[in-house]
């Protein structure tokens, strides 16, 4: 290792260049690595770091220097791996190398590092030697803020920019879409609305997000919708993303039921788009009153029926059919338990009303929706229950029973391969669930504005993918993402303070440091300059926080 100089006159002025360098061999031949960029050191810096490399064998040497003095530096270890993967996949170079595109970057990093507001990720910056690793200079939470408006300015931009550098110009012909929910603690956001919560969250507004993924799940490309906007409304968005900023022209939509409605489906024929999606029970119930099909199709083994040129694919999953009826009877039973109770209490209290204790039990069934073959009787002061078991075995008919349909020819596509993309929907449900209550944490989102909004759904995207790139690194260490990226976070350097300069010494990793590195395929350079860029926030802990 050593420092190269080079020097250079551009219009009449001389620059200096100075660059850490190592030497290795590869294949017979001597060839020569940079590792830092030191232009930016003093020259007194660059001697320091000249003189440490000449004496790294024996520090003692340099007893003739005054002062010689090590300190704890800063955490460097999460910071790397995270930009080496970043630098891997192409995520860095997609948001770009300016400072936007680094504050960006930094907001991707602090996503997976420590889960928080734009406030934290300052602090966190002030403890992890990200100024120095990415180049940045001084910042605080408005600069950050501010990025988050630059990114969902620049989002499609950076979208498309990594689905080529994903696919090149073969680009894929099946793509996964899905929607979620994520509920809000506040009232103030823009975007915010009450609408179909799947957290069952009661009383608290939501955002609505479309993520829609690759074959392999990959997340493309994911958008934030107001609150109460229906599932099948935000398709029409994920076509023109695909048919204008990704350009394909030949597409699968994998859809889940009630996500294609007729309406969605005629806008991707309108694209010559094709789709595979489910169909809800009502509409199997209307196929089988037609006539399309018989019960008899619905086995364990896939069954397929055409009509009108719709393929329809049917399946029974049998253990999804004993689920349901434990479910059932699991709630026939809470019916019950509650009517002894009413019924104990109707004994025990003469001039408590047979109605009101009735009611609350017809209540309750209707709540856990038994009430269509359950039904309450009562006889003088006591209380029974009535189970229609035809209904009930009607209702229960189509347990474990799903279609799901496309229009892609046999040719194109068999019925198993239909039925493997469909299942392939859980790949972006494990992102959903990643993203809202895994290592990203969307909740709670601390942004107001849409374009802060849109920004913040796009760093968890973009901090998705580097996650997933780790998991696939890490998978044989048994430890996860969140477990590793905070072993990392321990490994810190040595600033070594040799007169009037400063550099800090990278350590060599140990045990599971070193194991998650290697991995990963990330090495620590040996000396790193240190700028000691001061970063703080404009806001000061309030002093009731504990």
């Amino acid at each position: 290792m050593y420092v190269d100089t080079a020097y250079s006159t551009q219009g009449g002025k001389s620059y200096v260049r100075y660059l850490l360098r190592e030497s290795f061999r590869e294949n017979g031949k001597v060839k020569h690595r940079t590792l830092a960029n030191l232009s930016r050191c003093t020259d007194e810096e660059v001697a320091a770091i000249r003189l440490a490399l000449k004496h790294k064998g024996n520090l003692a040497n340099l007893g003739n220097i005054k002062e010689i003095e090590t300190r704890e530096g800063m955490r460097i270890g999460a910071v790397l791996c995270l930009k080496g993967i970043a630098e891997r996949i192409g995520l860095a170079r997609a948001v770009g190398h300016h400072r936007q595109g680094r504050l960006g970057l930094w907001q991707i990093m602090a996503r997976l590092i420590n889960q928080g507001s734009r406030l934290s990720a300052v602090r966190l910056a002030a403890s992890h030697s990200a100024c120095d690793l990415l180049g940045l200079d001084t910042f605080n939470e408005d600069h950050l803020y501010s990025n988050l408006a630059w990114l969902s300015e620049q989002q499609e931009a950076i979208e498309k920019r990594l689905f080529r550098q994903r696919y090149g110009s073969t680009t894929p012909q099946l793509f996964l879409y899905d929607v979620t929910s994520s509920y809000l603690e506040g009232v103030e956001n823009v975007l915010a609305a009450f609408g179909y919560n799947r957290d069952r969250k009661k009383g608290k507004m939501q955002l609505v997000i479309g993520l829609l993924a690759g074959p392999d799940g990959t997340p493309v490309a994911v958008r934030v919708f107001e609150g109460n906007i229906p599932d099948s409304q935000t398709v029409a968005e994920q076509v023109r993303i695909l048919g204008e900023s990704f350009g394909v022209k030949r597409v699968t939509v994998v859809g889940d039921r009630g996500m294609l409605k007729q309406t969605e489906i005629n806008l991707l024929n309108d694209r010559r788009f094709h789709y595979i999606t489910a169909i809800t029970k009502p509409q199997i119930e209307k196929l089988l009153r037609e006539g399309v099909f018989q019960m008899g199709l619905f086995e364990e083994k896939l069954c397929e029926v055409e009509c009108e040129g719709v393929r329809y694919i049917l399946r029974r999953n049998p253990e999804r059919a004993k689920e349901l009826a434990r479910n059932r009877e699991g709630k026939l039973s809470k019916v019950r338990k509650l009517m002894d109770r009413k019924s104990l209490y109707l004994a025990e209290h003469r001039r408590a009303k047979v109605e009101v204790a009735r009611r609350q039990v017809e209540e309750k069934a209707k709540q856990l929706k038994v009430d269509e073959w359950v039904k309450v009787a009562s006889n003088e002061r006591a209380l029974g229950l009535v189970v229609d078991e035809e209904v009930k075995r009607q209702v229960a008919k189509l347990d474990g029973c799903y279609v799901i349909k496309t229009d892609l020819s046999a040719e194109v596509a068999t019925l198993e391969t239909i039925h493997e993309r469909y299942k392939d929907l859980a790949m972006v449900e494990r992102a959903f669930r990643t993203f809202k209550s895994g290592h990203l944490e969307l909740r709670p989102t601390f942004v107001r504005t849409e374009a802060s909004t849109r920004g913040h759904v796009f760093v968890v995207m973009l901090a998705y993918l580097l996650e997933r790139e780790l998991e696939k690194y890490w998978r044989g260490l048994e430890v996860t993402v969140a477990e590793g990226i905070d072993e990392l976070g321990s490994l810190r350097g040595t600033e070594l303070v040799i007169g009037q300069a400063t550099c800090q010494k990278m350590p060599h990793p140990v045990g599971l440091n070193k194991r998650l590195l290697d991995t990963a395929g990330i090495k620590l350079p040996e000396i790193l300059a240190l700028r000691k860029v001061p970063v703080a926030t404009r806001k000061k802990l309030v002093s009731e926080r504990h």
